[in-house]
């Protein structure tokens, strides 16, 4: 990303062809990587007894933390696929979050739902006009949808919920009353067998037995709306002419023209469909995860989400992953504490020691040296510990989000022209 106005990249056509066979190469390397990880995961949790990184109940609730930040991420995604810089997901979560809790605890969770929507593709819409029709720069434009989106939400808690049957309710300037909840899928039958697999801790048998029977428990309908909406969206921007023009409003928004497509009217589209994403998000928060709106329930999720994104490539498939991770990582760390997160020091030790031979491989001498001296360092903590402090405890998913990152950086490409001003017939 970045925050300078500069012209867009000149002439070149579409290349279509290229989007199926490239997608059907993330899909096998997404499954190698998912295969292996489990693998990994299984070794570590027999060796360390470790039963809980696994867990039924470890995978429901890192896939409930994952929600939020992978609608984020879908929401940045969209915009920023079709060029505009999102810094204002955060922003239109907030948005979200408000709007479900206030029509919510008055009406139903069902209504609060699509005004979360709402108040999130309104908050999209402030920053198309910023951006796309007055050139304002993105990075400035996002974060002025996050004050202002902060500053409203608070002002509009101490109007409507802070008095008369709000206050009643148990409301307060700070939090809306409770709303109703939204129905929860559990498929009857499997989940018990699977629950039976898991309390024998056979290797990978019960690893994955773990593994299904989170994702078929007690599973939140916005979930299912979330996982079909990964699913819409890359089939939408990947296998449709559709997804292919506005894809190339993001690499060459001058090229597109020339081919009849309206721009301006693409960049709206993505960026409205960004903000409801990310208002879906938020409404998660407030009607999934607590039932209510929180002032400062987001907790930078909107950020992170972007940091996904970057770590997927600006990809469904990998941005799902990142924000796995990341509600993995978080869930272990609420859920277990300091033993848990001990034996993810044991397939960290793992990763590096693979990651350093890869580089050794690659000639990258340097970078396999350190990743090796990293390798032996957290070797020694884990030897020589049986528990890791609470004060890291709580860094986790931050930790493990760096990590990544860093790692994962070489491979990225952004669109061509994202965060570039455009303007009709500039190309002529």
């Amino acid at each position: 990303m970045t925050a300078t106005m500069t012209d867009a990249p000149p002439p070149a056509a579409p290349k279509a062809g290229n989007a199926p066979k490239g997608s059907n190469r993330s899909l096998g390397m997404i499954l190698l990587i998912v295969a292996g990880a489990l693998l990994l995961v299984a070794a570590v949790r027999v060796i360390t007894g470790a039963n809980q990184l696994d867990s039924a109940g470890q995978v429901a609730a890192a896939l409930g933390l994952a929600v939020p930040i992978g609608l984020a991420g879908l929401a940045g995604l969209w915009s920023e696929r079709a060029g505009v810089v999102n810094i204002g997901l955060e922003g239109m979560m907030i948005l979200g979050t408000f709007g479900a809790g206030w029509i919510g605890w008055q009406s139903s969770p069902w209504l609060g739902l699509v005004c979360g929507i709402g108040f999130g593709v309104l908050g999209g819409l402030v920053h198309a006009v910023a951006t796309i029709t007055f050139g304002v720069d993105h990075i400035v434009s996002g974060v002025a949808v996050n004050l202002l989106a902060l500053g409203a939400t608070q002002y509009l808690a101490k109007l409507f919920f802070a008095g008369g049957n709000a206050a009643e309710a148990g409301g307060n300037p700070k939090q809306s009353p409770p709303a109703d909840s939204l129905p929860d899928v559990t498929v009857p039958g499997l989940s018990d067998a699977l629950s039976s697999l898991e309390q024998h801790h056979w290797f990978l048998v019960s690893d994955i037995a773990g593994v299904l029977g989170g994702l078929v428990t007690n599973l939140s309908v916005v979930t299912i709306i979330a996982v079909l909406l990964f699913v819409g969206s890359w089939w939408l921007l990947w296998r449709t002419p559709f997804g292919l023009r506005l894809r190339s409003c993001g690499e060459n928004p001058i090229a597109a023209e020339s081919l009849g497509v309206n721009v301006y009217r693409y960049k709206y589209a993505a960026v409205a469909v960004s903000g409801g994403l990310a208002g879906l998000g938020g409404a998660f928060l407030a009607l999934v995860t607590s039932h209510t709106y929180l002032e400062g329930q987001t907790g930078g999720r909107g950020y992170i989400g972007l940091a996904a994104m970057i770590f997927g490539n600006w990809r469904p498939g990998g941005l799902a992953m990142g924000a796995g991770l990341f509600g993995y990582s978080d869930a272990l760390q609420l859920r277990n504490g300091g033993v848990t997160v001990h034996a993810l020091l044991l397939l960290l030790v793992v990763l590096l020691a693979l990651l350093a031979g890869w580089k050794m491989y690659r000639k990258a001498m340097w970078q396999g040296v350190i990743s090796a001296v990293m390798a032996a360092l957290v070797l020694v903590w884990y030897l020589l510990t049986d528990e890791v402090p609470s004060d890291f405890v709580g860094a986790t998913p931050y930790v493990v989000t760096l990590l990544v990152l860093s790692l994962s950086a070489q491979r990225l490409r952004m669109p061509k022209a994202d965060g570039m001003r455009y303007r009709k017939g500039q190309g002529k």
